[in-house]
């Protein structure tokens, strides 16, 4: 027995030592070079190295680099060198180190290898965030924790190490290493979600990952040296989907080679399971942005420092030049910042303070975008600085307390003072039923300046406004995320500065608006004169003839210091409906000493047969306009030749006047 035990012995010892000797021809060979500073890189071999390893003249890099100054053998890693050179590498250029003469433990010797590096600092956008689950409740086919992936957007690998996770309420901890290779993507959870998101690619969790807002937030991530690589401030309305945004699906980029979109480039999932986390989107696209930047506001942080606001993010260093922006009073900048994270905004600093009472005006020129779009002519926009409104200062000029069945709220302000007034200092209120002052809601959280005799609507949907009443000024809207409620049949709209001191309030009623009108849904009321008291008498129902309301600029109900007789004047003598853009209507301007006029236009041909019937019980504002374009009430053309414009218009207290006009019809012969 004990024969047979060391024949099978020595059979296993010739076959362990013949292995050996197979092994032992093999010589090591490189694996990997990876940089880890500017100056500094690690070779990783296939097998543990001797000392020739730490021999630093065997190793040369081109493009300049040559021999390192050391080579040091890490002190775990038998497999692991650390290189160190004397110069930088070149950010984004691609060298070759030639490595020769090492040795492995048995002797064997790499007689010459070569392996290519490149150090790679990444920009801005060169790893984005090209989806985000912020709601991922009901879940749809996704576990359901918040997440976000990135995607390398260059054509480098980036080593993630040390990057962080950020919104407005703190940061994450620090990512560990990982190399994201170019077009690829990772998975960033918490570390309670990373088994669960383990199954759809590769996942990275940080300690502290943000919590996501459902409705809104701004995300942003940033390198281990702090600087913001991407952020993306989004809102649910950026799903374009009313079923989606109630949660479990995801928001996609549509383009990520388009980064600085906005809500243009970006989408609710498509996929079924509500989302594509690590893997190219369900709205992968090409959606180039060619929108140019623009200048939305701007306001004084302080008397030497201005804040410029763009409508998205700007290329940092094209918009850091003072020579990009122009001013005037005097004015000259001296300097000028980008802001992260978004990079939408700049602050400019100042040779001369900005003085109370006095508007400014600043000029954009040459400025880009991230995406290259460069700033167009004439982007300009006031600031001064911003005094506390007090009572009377502001007024509230329009309410329109019961909207269409589509419809929403609004209520817009007019500054009647000399003050420029920030409106983020300024709230919107009602009452409750006793009578105490209820729902108090702040106009807005960021700097917004309303300057003395603008117009500004605030309301929870501007878009919806818009497309339901004429928009004369389309900027002057301000949206805020809950208005007050406001009854359809009577209630109180108050407003408040930042000591809740009441600046203007209205209790309003249903019964004020004008009583021949059958059906007030819809109809603002709007204000008569600015410098009256907030009572009945001075409000009065938007014009037909101005779309029963008008945010955002003058009333149709408004009420000049100036004299002026009631009348009605038809331009041109002559019209030629044809659509070839010269007199192809004949318009019919009426201007009344007062509001509550309603008036019936109606068209007589020359034998005094009535042809059309333009306008019936047609509430007037003061001044405004009505058009005819040659056409029957059947829409048929109507001969050429000369008709009578008769205009009859009277008033709840039953004055009443009557208006003809003539004019010609003409027609080309084609």
């Amino acid at each position: 027995m004990a024969k047979k035990f060391i024949c099978c012995f020595g059979i296993l010892l010739l076959i362990n030592i013949f292995t050996k000797a197979q092994s032992d021809i093999i010589p090591p060979s490189v694996v990997s070079v990876t940089p880890v500073s500017s100056t500094k890189i690690d070779v990783l071999f296939s097998e543990p190295v001797d000392h020739s390893a730490g021999i630093f003249s065997n190793y040369y890099a081109d493009g300049g680099l040559g021999m390192p100054v050391s080579a040091i053998a890490d002190s775990q890693n038998v497999s692991l060198v650390h290189l160190s050179f004397e110069n930088a590498f070149t950010n984004g250029y691609a060298y070759t180190l030639s490595i020769s003469n090492v040795k492995d433990y048995e002797g064997n010797t790499l007689i010459m290898a070569t392996a290519a590096f490149s150090f790679f600092i990444p920009q801005r956008n060169d790893i984005v965030i090209d989806e985000l689950m912020a709601d991922p409740l009901p879940v749809i086919g996704l576990p359901e924790y918040e997440w976000i992936e990135l995607k390398n957007n260059s054509s480098f690998p980036i080593n993630l190490e040390g990057w962080t996770i950020s919104d407005l309420t703190g940061m994450s901890g620090p990512l560990h290493q990982f190399i994201l290779e170019p077009d690829s993507f990772l998975i960033v959870c918490s570390t309670t979600a990373k088994t669960s998101m383990s199954s759809f690619g590769k996942v990275k969790s940080v300690s502290r990952f943000p919590s996501l807002g459902n409705e809104r937030d701004l995300i942003f991530i940033s390198d281990a040296q702090g600087k913001v690589i991407h952020a993306v401030q989004y809102t649910n309305d950026w799903y374009q989907n009313e079923l989606k945004k109630n949660g479990g699906w995801s928001l996609e980029m549509i383009d990520p080679k388009n980064p600085c979109g906005g809500s243009s480039n970006w989408i609710s999932s498509k996929d079924k399971n509500g989302g594509t986390p690590g893997k190219k989107n369900s709205a992968d696209a090409v959606n180039k942005d060619e929108l140019a930047p623009k200048v939305i506001k701007a306001f004084a942080k302080d008397p030497m420092t201005v804040t410029l606001v763009f409508n998205k993010p700007l290329d940092s260093m094209e918009a850091s030049s003072v020579k990009d922006y122009v001013f005037d009073n005097g004015l000259v900048p001296i300097k000028a910042v980008v802001i992260p994270p978004l990079f939408d905004q700049v602050n400019i600093f100042l040779n001369n303070p900005v003085e109370h009472g006095i508007t400014y005006h600043l000029s954009a020129v040459n400025v880009f975008d991230c995406s290259g779009n460069v700033i167009q002519q004439n982007n300009f926009t006031r600031f001064g600085l911003a005094t506390s409104a007090d009572t009377f200062d502001l007024v509230i000029n329009e309410i329109l307390f019961n909207p269409l069945p589509s419809g929403v709220d609004y209520v817009e302000l007019y500054n009647r003072s000399k003050k420029i007034i920030d409106l983020s200092k300024v709230y919107i209120a009602n009452r409750n039923t006793s009578n105490e002052i209820s729902s108090i809601t702040q106009l807005q959280s960021e700097n917004f300046l309303l300057f003395p005799e603008d117009f500004i609507a605030v309301t929870t949907d501007p878009v919806t406004v818009k497309s339901q009443y004429i928009s004369l000024n389309p900027e002057a809207f301000l949206k805020i995320k809950n208005l007050p409620s406001f009854s359809d049949d009577k209630g109180n709209v108050i407003i408040l500065n930042e000591s809740g001191i009441i600046i203007d309030a209205v209790n309003y009623s249903d019964k004020w608006h004008f009583p021949l009108l059958h059906n007030t849904e819809g109809v603002s009321l709007e204000r008569i004169d600015y410098n009256t008291a907030s009572v009945q008498k001075n409000f009065h129902s938007a014009a037909t003839s101005a779309g029963y309301g008008t945010p955002g600029y003058r009333n149709s109900q408004y009420k000049s210091n100036e004299e002026v007789n009631g009348e009605i004047i038809v331009t041109p003598e002559i019209f030629s409906p044809d659509n070839d853009g010269q007199d192809d209507f004949a318009t019919i301007h009426y201007t009344f000493p007062s509001p509550g006029y309603v008036c019936n236009v109606t068209i007589f041909d020359a034998s005094g047969r009535p042809v059309r019937f333009l306008e019936k019980n047609s509430l007037n504002g003061i001044k405004g306009f009505y058009r005819w374009d040659g056409l029957d009430d059947k829409n048929r053309k109507l001969p050429q030749g000369i008709y009578v414009i008769f205009t009859e218009v009277f008033n709840k207290d039953g004055k009443k006047n009557q208006f003809k006009n003539t004019i010609v019809l003409a027609r080309r012969n084609f």
